[in-house]
């Protein structure tokens, strides 16, 4: 592609950008010319919302023809390089290295583009009106290519009258050199000649990258299947993201031709070619909480304060309203979602923050309700089951694409910073069950596929649930009434156990519940916290609690967590596998969980016994407390701090009474 603009109206436009640049973007041009490498290619990060406001119309020229504006705005960054450079030498007595690769890129976060639908569609929505405009993407990374080297603009000279113009490759044909069909000079008298030869050693050499994103399903409605687009990255943009993150790409839409193969039609294949590159992987869970909501959350507390736990249960009331009653099982999900603080050492060893939970029951318990209202609650989920779920699906696949090896994430990595509901998990081959071990305990997912070797991140909630193998056993121990090994069981926080016995009375408080549901719903007044929280304000405090407390244990709760790990080590013979070193961080990590659903920063003498219950549920035959009963059968009490004072003496007696406490 060849530039064909008039030089007059092409030198003002380069004089307004380099204007502009300097005038703004003064301390990025002394940056680069600080830099070493006169080599290598830069960046110059500038917003669009600042551009908009500065020059109106220049604005608008970058959006409506981006392909010749921002190659007008990377001449203007050498140029206003060179101004800096003259400005060091000048009046900072400092001399910098000229640099020949400077590239704009512009942000459009916060401009009106963010706030349009038709420059900022969802990835599904993308069609040939957006072509040739400058366009913004959100989504995931699903694949990510290889870095390459490509041959970019090269120097044309005319053999009539020697002129000499850049020639640009055609990335829509296969980055093949399309030469004009005459001289492009723009003298007064017309060459009209048609025989051009290439300059030697003008050709441009870039760094290039294919990566692949897919659009996010959780806003995808029942049935849509996901879609994704290629996107091209070039020089300072490779390799900065990876398979699983979050990103925001601005580019120019086109289009390439798939790749030509025996018996497949030749289709072209829409592509963005990225300008600028966003990570929002600390963002990914972010939703806008109002003051007034967080003032709500306050005067709740308030409200309770002489009964927190009551509080705490109508929180919990809101989890699953349809299903009747397991209280043990909403708030081992409300404190799962919620998790622990990560812990770091001197030495950089991670201890992760976040919890994983199993549920095991027998059909018909609510498991897979519990399951979808999680993910529900959770921003970034993916929900998949056993049966459907191999290593690879689950982790990284290795995939072929046009003669080259990719990595495609799976469903850990696409949940990183969310949650992965895992149903039917008993129906999963051993050998794939034994591939999310790194990534639940590490949070990593390392991988050594077809030549390619590398370490993703998997900082995910592990949810599963299962049927127990045959009839429950109550005398054996989980491992052999699940199958599951006993290192993946240790992996998790808490095991619930479900069991579906007879019990005339529960059978006929639970069907009352389910005829009477639909009534319930049509009464139910949202804004009444006191009573039940709505889901979008159940998002938002777990959201709240997680971004803004850090509880730190107490020295009393320390002793409490510290003398129960230890009971429990001296008792436990079934349980073998979950009475290791993890159970006490588990025990630490649901403490910290139930401070901050609490809404404190300390974890007190509450929370620790409150953890230890929520592992005593687990316990099948080695619990300490004998009155914890069936955890499908646990109802919400009337006088739930009165309930509370009975078991923590239960448990306080029995630490004392073992001379542990």
């Amino acid at each position: 592609m060849v530039g064909m603009e008039s030089p007059t109206l092409t030198a003002e436009q380069i004089e307004s950008m380099t204007e502009f640049l300097v005038k703004h973007y003064s301390d990025q041009l002394r940056d680069i010319s600080l830099s070493p490498d006169p080599k290598l290619h830069y960046p110059l990060f500038i917003e669009f919302a600042e551009l908009v406001d500065d020059d109106p119309s220049l604005s608008r020229l970058v959006f409506s023809n981006p392909e010749q504006y921002l190659r007008q705005f990377d001449e203007s960054a050498i140029l206003a390089h060179k101004i800096a450079l003259e400005h060091m030498k000048k009046f900072e007595n400092k001399i910098g290295i000229e640099k020949r690769f400077i590239h704009v890129r512009i942000d459009i976060s916060g401009s009106p583009l963010e706030r349009s639908s038709e420059t900022f569609p969802s990835i599904g929505r993308v069609r040939v009106k957006h072509r040739g405009i400058l366009l913004m993407l959100k989504g995931t990374v699903i694949r990510s290519g290889a870095v390459k080297m490509y041959e970019g603009e090269r120097m044309y000279r005319c053999r009539k009258c020697k002129f000499m113009f850049l020639i640009f490759p055609e990335l829509e044909s296969i980055n093949s050199i399309v030469k004009p069909p005459f001289c492009p000079s723009q003298r007064s008298k017309s060459c009209e000649g048609t025989n051009f030869d290439p300059v030697d050693d003008t050709v441009t050499r870039h760094d290039y990258q294919e990566i692949k994103i897919q659009e996010n399903t959780q806003v995808l409605g029942v049935g849509v299947i996901p879609r994704s687009i290629l996107v091209v990255l070039k020089d300072d943009l490779v390799d900065n993201v990876k398979a699983g993150d979050d990103v925001v790409v601005s580019g120019i839409l086109t289009s390439k031709w798939s790749h030509d193969l025996k018996d497949v039609r030749c289709d072209l294949e829409p592509m963005l070619i990225g300008n600028h590159v966003r990570r929002t992987n600390e963002l990914k869970s972010e939703i806008d909480i109002s003051y007034e909501l967080i003032e709500k959350f306050k005067n709740f507390w308030s409200h309770f304060k002489d009964t927190p736990l009551k509080g705490r249960n109508a929180i919990l009331r809101g989890i699953c309203p349809q299903v009747f009653g397991l209280f043990t099982v909403k708030l081992a999900v409300a404190l799962t979602l919620i998790g622990g603080v990560q812990h770091v050492d001197a030495s950089g060893t991670k201890v992760r923050g976040e919890s994983h939970l199993l549920l095991i029951g027998d059909p018909g318990t609510g498991k897979s309700q519990f399951l979808k209202f999680a993910a529900k609650l959770s921003n970034r989920a993916v929900i998949t089951t056993g049966l459907g779920s191999t290593s690879a699906g689950l982790t990284v696949t290795a995939v072929k694409d046009g003669g080259e090896w990719m990595l495609e994430a799976g469903a850990l990595v696409l949940a990183d910073g969310g949650l992965c509901c895992i149903d039917e998990f008993d129906s999963m081959r051993e050998h794939d069950r034994a591939t999310i071990h790194e990534a639940m305990e590490q949070q990593s997912i390392s991988v050594a596929k077809a030549g390619l070797v590398t370490t993703l991140s998997t900082k995910t909630i592990v949810f599963g649930a299962t049927n127990p193998k045959g009839q429950y056993d109550p005398d054996q121990s989980l491992s052999v009434n699940t199958a599951l090994s006993g290192p993946l069981l240790s992996r998790f926080d808490i095991v619930l156990v479900l069991l579906d016995t007879k019990n005339p009375e529960w059978d006929a408080v639970v069907s009352s519940h389910i005829l009477a549901e639909v009534q319930i719903e049509e009464d139910r007044y949202v804004d009444d916290l006191t009573t039940i929280w709505p889901l979008p304000v159940l998002q938002r405090y777990i959201q709240f609690v997680k971004k803004n407390f850090r509880p730190v244990l107490s020295k009393e709760a320390e002793e409490i967590i510290s003398s129960y790990y230890r009971l429990q080590r001296r008792s436990s013979t079934h349980n073998a596998a979950r009475t290791t070193v993890r159970m006490l961080e588990s025990l630490i990590r649901l403490a910290q969980a139930h401070a901050r659903l609490m809404f404190r920063n300390e974890v007190t003498r509450l929370d620790a016994i409150t953890a230890i219950l929520c592992i005593e549920s687990s316990m099948t035959i080695s619990a300490i407390v004998d009155s914890m009963g069936n955890a499908l059968h646990s109802n919400f009490s009337e006088e739930p701090d009165h309930e509370y004072t009975k078991q923590e003496k239960i448990i306080l007696e029995k630490l004392r009474g073992d001379d542990i406490y």
